[in-house]
């Protein structure tokens, strides 16, 4: 008899997907905006996610999803033989923001565990590997992220800001915090956070306001841009 098992997950990746994306103003879900024939912004965004299976690691994607997301997870059935998916619902305990979704996914991560955001797309040509290379950054720090340089103070203010500068050769977060109200001193934005398994449980707190961000100390990988599709469609 052929025996079959789950292989323990090397590393986690959250994918929250439960937000219902009112700024977007489209009648579908964000992520599953078209960008090209047979590609969403979900696919876009999947790309490093992608690159972690294909060099060798065993990737766990938990997907948070709500009633609302059923073509969302309908969608994601092309990733089945690529990782390892699981899907929870938001718990209401959690509360409804991206904090409490990173809460209902914790429970089922294993090892290092990245945050990768269904309607952020990382751009570039060398940007498919950079999530692979934030987890390698593990090994010598607890956070690292990948981002991209802005200086535009609206932007910032929609985004996770960074205040990115260069210590003994390595570029590192000097600061952070979410969607800042005063965007003067930072210089950049996250797209992706990576973190180690013992420091998971301060995920959230990367995404809530008026609270102490765990980015500070961060190793910061650059890319050339990232794009945000929770803005209203054209």
């Amino acid at each position: 008899m052929q025996s079959s098992f789950t292989p323990v997950p090397d590393v986690s990746v959250i994918l929250p997907c439960a937000g219902h994306g009112t700024r977007f103003g489209a009648p579908y879900p964000k992520e599953l905006h078209c960008l090209a024939p047979g590609v969403t912004v979900l696919d876009r965004s999947l790309e490093a996610v992608v690159e972690l299976a294909k060099s060798g690691l065993n990737v766990r994607l938990v997907v948070v999803f709500g009633p609302h997301k059923l073509d969302t997870v309908s969608h994601l059935a092309r990733y089945a033989d690529i990782f390892q998916m699981v899907f929870v619902y938001q718990a209401e305990s959690f509360g409804p923001g991206l904090d409490g979704a990173i809460r209902s996914a914790l429970p089922l991560t294993r090892g290092p565990v990245a945050l990768v955001l269904p309607d952020i797309v990382v751009a570039g040509p060398d940007t498919p590997g950079k999530l692979l290379d934030a987890f390698r950054r593990l090994e010598v720090a607890d956070w690292s992220v990948v981002a991209a340089e802005e200086r535009d103070h609206d932007t910032l203010r929609q985004m996770g800001a960074l205040a990115v500068t260069e210590v003994g050769g390595v570029l590192t977060v000097g600061a952070a915090t979410d969607k800042p109200a005063d965007p003067s001193g930072f210089n950049a934005f996250w797209g992706m956070v990576a973190v180690t398994e013992s420091e998971a449980h301060k995920l959230p707190d990367v995404v809530c306001m008026g609270t102490a961000n765990p980015l500070a100390g961060a190793v910061a990988l650059m890319v050339e841009g990232i794009v945000n599709y929770n803005t209203p469609a054209g």
